[in-house]
Order: structure tokens, then sequence, then C-alpha cells
């Protein structure tokens, strides 16, 4: 019964995506919500100037829609909704000011993360309220180390803004983050569904419908992108999934993808600063095998494999 629930879940995600899609991506289209094209990017990338962005828009209804209807509005449902559509909040208004004044800068750094802060002290409030453990599963072996609240917090903060931050650099090329958040995500159900986390189980199917339902006009070449509103509402979904799922270190594992691809961006920062000398040929990753001659299409594979076998990696740590 409970995977009949979680395929029926997953299903009207996909096909509400395929429903909204041609109706918002005209409507973004009209409103001239088009991407801001960064100059000292990829010239090949000039030509997508222009194309529809917001489009997470589409995720965050397709998964919201479907999430509703097929669970109760229980603490953990209320968690995971307040993550995901909260941090997509952040997004969306990012994406919004970029829109508003043409340029590929949005909010500011200390605007978007006090919106980020502020939903994770929410998410943090409902967690202790809810009676949630504090302890923190260390994976591939049966040791848990307990930290207690005072630890807890600040690091379910730096966990949600990490990996928020890390999808959202992960979100470059057509498709991309679309297929590795998918694959993330399928592992959470897995994990959600032995471990008895059916919210968690329906929302990470919820969400593995909508993304492919928007990968559907986000493939190559992409009629609309997902833009912050649906990169951040993605990453405080999935750092949600493993708080709940009690397997948040498990995260460094399932998402390994977005974890290198912020790393790759705080090396080259880091290495410019200190060296003067660029370690990539451009941050995030995906930018480096771009400008070595790799055709998008290569890249994009490449990577949902690489998720692919994380996340399968990540699975072998059920018990």
């Amino acid at each position: 019964m409970e995977m009949k629930v979680i395929l029926f879940t997953m299903g009207a995600a996909f096909l509400l995506a395929l429903i909204l899609g041609p109706i918002l991506i005209p409507i973004l289209r009209r409103l001239k919500f088009g991407q801001q094209i960064r100059t000292d990017g990829p010239q090949g990338h000039l030509k997508k100037a222009g194309t529809p962005t917001m489009g997470g828009i589409i995720i965050m209804l397709a998964l919201s829609i479907a999430f509703l209807r097929f669970t109760d509005m229980t603490a953990d449902s209320v968690i995971l909704l307040i993550a995901s559509l909260g941090y997509g909040l952040v997004g969306f208004l990012d994406d919004y000011i970029k829109i508003l004044f043409k340029r590929s800068l949005g909010l500011t750094a200390k605007q978007k993360l006090f919106g980020q802060l502020f939903f994770s002290a929410v998410v943090c409030y409902l967690l202790y309220r809810s009676g949630h453990t504090t302890d923190l599963a260390i994976p591939f072996t049966d040791y848990s180390i307990e930290i207690g609240w005072w630890l807890y917090v600040p690091f379910v903060v730096i966990m949600m803004l990490g990996m928020s931050n890390a999808v959202n650099f992960t979100d470059g090329l057509d498709g991309l983050l679309a297929g590795t958040s998918a694959i993330a995500f399928g592992a959470y159900t897995i994990i959600a569904m032995v471990h008895s986390e059916m919210e968690t189980a329906i929302f990470s199917a919820s969400m593995v419908g909508a993304v492919l339902g928007f990968l559907v006009f986000n493939a190559h070449p992409a009629k609309v992108f997902m833009g912050d509103t649906g990169s951040l509402g993605i990453g405080g979904g999935l750092a949600a999934a493993a708080i709940l799922t009690k397997s948040e270190l498990l995260i460094l594992v399932v998402g390994a993808v977005f974890v290198v691809e912020m790393l790759s961006v705080v090396i080259q920062v880091v290495s410019f600063k200190t060296r003067g000398k660029r370690v990539f040929r451009m941050s995030p990753i995906h930018h480096h095998y771009e400008l070595g001659g790799w055709s998008e299409w290569r890249i994009v594979v490449t990577f949902w494999f690489a998720g692919l076998v994380c996340a399968g990696l990540a699975l072998f740590n059920i018990n």
C-alpha cells in the first residue's frame, strides 16, 4: 500500500509539472522574465539570454499539490514544506530582482543569507517542538554521536545553508540540476521508506516527479530555467529530507555531486585570493569541463551518472 501511494504521488507530481509547463512558460515569456547571462561566463551561454527563468515555480507548485494530496499535515510535513517553499521564496525574490533590474545578481549576499537563516531557524524551532532527536549517525557504521541541541541547531543551520547553496551552484547547464536532484530525492524516497518516515518518502517522491516533469522542458536546449526559485527550494527540501530521516551526514554521499560543485567554487576563490592563480578554467566545476571542450550534453550525462553511483553507494548504508 505504501509503495502504491509513493508511485501515485510521483506520477501526480510529474503530470502536474507537464500540465503547468505549457501554461506558465508562455506567461513567463510574455512578462519578459528572461535569464540574464553573465558576460564573464562561457560564451556559448550568451545565446541562452532571454530564455524564460523562474521555472522553479512549476516544480514548487507540482510538488506542493501532489504532496498535500497524498499526505496528512503532520509536524514533519510542515517542516518539509517550510524548508522547501521557504527557501524557494528566497530564490523567487532573488530571481524577481534580477529580472526587475535586468542584472545577473539579485538579492545582496546579506539579504539572501538573512532569508535562508530565517527559514532555517523556523525549521529548528519546529524540530525542537516535535521532539526530534539530536544524535548524528555515522555513515557506514553502527555508531552515532549525541551532540545536544546547543550543537545540533547550528549544525542544521549550516547544513541547510550549505546544501541549498551547493545545489544552487549545480544549476548551470540544461537539465543538470533537474536530473541530479531527481536521483538524490529518489535515494531519499527509499531511505525514508526503510525508516518508516512516510511523510518524507511522499515528499521526496513528489519532488522526483516534479523535477522530472520540469526536465521535459529543461533538457537541452532548455525552454525554461528553474532559477533560484527552483534550486534553493530543492536544496532546502533535500536538507530537510536528510534531517527527518536521521541521515544528516549521509547527505554528503547522496549529494556528493552538489558538494563537489560547491567545493570547486571554494577552492577556486581561495586559490585566486591567496596565490593569484586559478585551479579550474572556471568554477563551478561543470564550467571547467565545458571550457575544456566537453559538450553540454556530455557533461550533464556524466554528472547524472556520478550522482547515480553516489546515491547507490549511500543506499548500502541502509539498515
